[in-house]
């Protein structure tokens, strides 16, 4: 009894691990700079590091925003806002980390450039 009571704890668990691995596997991940924030239409326009392509992501209600203090949902006119003060300082956008599916972010995690000594 205790052999097919393992056996199935067994397969159990290496299929839970095989489905988190491969629905974490399906999510891209694209380090670039945020160019545009449209809050009306939900939507922003990053430019790849690798690349001078435009890619259009959507941001919706379940779009997490990561920072040292954890995570919460996206503000997308705090964002907006960040992107202005930003360009105002003579930067070309915000550079970070969006994780996305299908065109629409899960994550955004903003990159702070280390401050030269």
């Amino acid at each position: 009894m205790m052999n097919r009571r393992g056996f199935v704890l067994s397969l159990t668990t290496g299929l839970v691990a095989l489905v988190l691995v491969v629905g974490s596997v399906l999510a891209e991940e694209l380090v670039g700079t945020i160019i545009k924030v449209d809050a009306d239409a939900k939507l922003i326009v990053v430019v790849p590091k690798d690349s001078d392509k435009e890619i259009k992501i959507k941001v919706t209600d379940k779009t997490e925003e990561v920072n040292k203090k954890g995570t919460r949902k996206v503000d997308l006119e705090k964002l907006e806002k960040a992107l202005e003060k930003a360009k105002d300082g003579g930067a070309e956008g915000i550079h970070a980390k969006i994780t996305y599916e299908d065109g629409v972010a899960s994550k955004i995690e903003r990159i702070r450039k280390k401050a030269s000594r």
